[in-house]
């Protein structure tokens, strides 16, 4: 029997686990609890331990509602009580090897879900395939990303997104890897996170490629709306709309007063209360606060923020359907609905419905809006991404995910957060099957997790990268073909939309 791994990080030693070659170091601290003291602030450096400290179990997950049915089935999700919860998880092939290319992934879950120890994203096969993987917690809803007016540091998320790839700088090469191979990647929150990570000051240098997996850079609130979204939080707990006031109330009444804010803000999308939360329907996200995060993403991008970082973007064929097919939404939107929405997401109504509409002969008003809805806030912003990227010269490589599944009668098409088990090539895990169902691909996932790791190992996955003359895009579905330009029409239709 091997013995178990050991690892000096600049904290302390941690001790693992071997399972059929690949070494794991789970639940290992990047920062301090951010409770007591230290709530709503910055994240600060982990406590020193003495000894070895035990890396065999998942730590405990940042403060989060639980998911609403039918979506607590759809994205299992664990909750692990305990304050240590700014912690990662490391899986190596070899922590003696050196110079190996280490994949860091931001998970998704809107902002107030989710964490690095979600069962669909065991890095074990990443490791497996030579890639050193770290999944990561980081705070969430009011923790993570109220905004105060007064004293308390805008976007602690992302904070503590900078401090664990910081940790990743100091410490990857103990477990084998290279600090300088580093690829940051995230899906759905995490890559919205990761297209943050792209535009902000305080994150260059610490990666050197990305993936940006459904969320891109278009997406985050003004300091105006958030302001209000704090208040109407602080209301909810009759308390004053300040860090100090708000760190007095217990962890569970400010989950509960932030999930009641987002019902809110979900149910009676007023745009006089809400701003430009009333067309994306998420209070706690990151925030312009022209410090940690001085303009919207996209347009530091643009600018050439990250002119220097290679990057792997792209969005699922039918995301929306995730949000409309299994609470039967989708069959209840009518051509009213539709109308408004294309308005409220600024493209022009009659032309936008006649062009979509030719895309798909006979659809119903829900699955009008579930297309319309996937390139406005999926497809159309990650082919912004590619387009300054590969203006910039940085490289840019795109694809479009689009094997359907069959679940929900078919119904749910290649929807939000299918991708995930092909990426990871966790297709095995019984927790992804609500999804996805019994009879999911494996060779398809070979070749999307091939394709990833050929990315982070050798900065480019395997197709054309992206150009704005033939705009090639990698299409996995039921057949695996690179098509140039897919879907022109819908695609331009967005062009003078910003």
């Amino acid at each position: 029997m091997a013995p178990e791994p050991l690892v000096r990080t600049t904290s302390g030693t941690v001790r693992g686990t071997i399972r059929d070659g690949v070494h794991a170091f789970l639940g290992i601290p990047y920062a301090a609890p951010p409770f007591g003291p230290r709530r709503f602030a910055a994240p600060a450096p982990p406590e020193p331990w003495d000894g070895v400290r035990p890396a065999t179990g998942y730590g405990p997950t940042a403060p989060k509602p639980p998911y609403a049915p039918p979506y607590d089935v759809l994205l299992p999700e664990p909750q692990i009580p305990g304050e240590d919860c700014l912690n990662l998880n490391v899986w190596t092939p070899d922590p003696g090897a050196s110079g190996l290319p280490v994949f860091v992934w931001v998970h998704g879950g809107a902002f107030v879900n989710g964490s690095g120890a979600v069962p669909v994203y065991d890095g074990a096969t990443f490791a497996r395939d030579g890639v050193v993987c770290v999944t990561l917690n980081y705070r969430l809803g009011v923790d993570g990303f109220l905004h105060f007016a007064d004293d308390g540091p805008a976007n602690r998320g992302l904070l503590d997104q900078v401090a664990a790839l910081r940790w990743v700088q100091e410490n990857v090469a103990a477990f084998g890897g290279d600090p300088a191979r580093v690829t940051v990647g995230g899906e759905s929150a995490g890559g919205m996170s990761v297209g943050c990570l792209l535009a902000m000051p305080s994150a260059r240098g610490l990666f050197a490629q990305a993936v940006l997996q459904s969320g891109a850079g278009h997406h985050a609130l003004s300091t105006g709306t958030a302001t209000r979204i704090g208040g109407y939080v602080a209301e909810r707990l009759g308390r004053p709309a300040e860090r100090e006031a708000l760190a007095q109330v217990p962890v569970d009444e400010l989950v509960a007063a932030q999930q009641a804010v987002v019902a809110d803000a979900t149910t009676v999308p007023d745009p006089a209360r809400w701003g430009e939360v009333t067309v994306n329907l998420m209070p706690f996200e990151p925030v312009v606060d022209g410090e940690v995060l001085p303009d919207l993403p996209i347009r530091r991008i643009a600018a050439g923020s990250a002119r220097d970082v290679a990057v792997l973007v792209g969005a699922n064929r039918d995301e929306q359907r995730l949000f409309l097919v299994p609470n039967g939404l989708i069959d209840l939107v009518t051509d009213q609905l539709v109308q408004m929405a294309v308005a409220g997401y600024g493209a022009p109504v009659a032309e936008t419905l006649e062009v979509y509409g030719r895309g798909r002969p006979g659809a119903t008003p829900g699955e009008l809006l579930a297309d319309v809805a996937t390139d406005w806030f999926f497809r159309i912003p990650a082919l912004r991404v590619a387009e300054a990227q590969a203006e910039e010269g940085a490289g840019a490589w795109v694809y479009e995910f689009s094997w359907p599944s069959p679940q929900y009668g078919g119904r749910l098409g290649a929807c939000h957060a299918l991708e995930l088990g092909f990426t990871f090539d966790t297709l095995a895990l019984e927790a992804h099957g609500a999804l996805m169902g019994p009879a999911a691909p494996q060779a398809l996932a070979d070749e999307v997790h091939g394709a990833w790791v050929r990315f982070v190992r050798d900065g480019d996955p395997g197709w054309a990268p992206y150009d704005l003359d033939r705009r090639p895009v990698q299409d996995f579905g039921e057949q695996v073909r690179l098509d140039d330009d897919p879907r022109a029409e819908q695609r331009t239709l967005w062009d003078g939309v910003r």
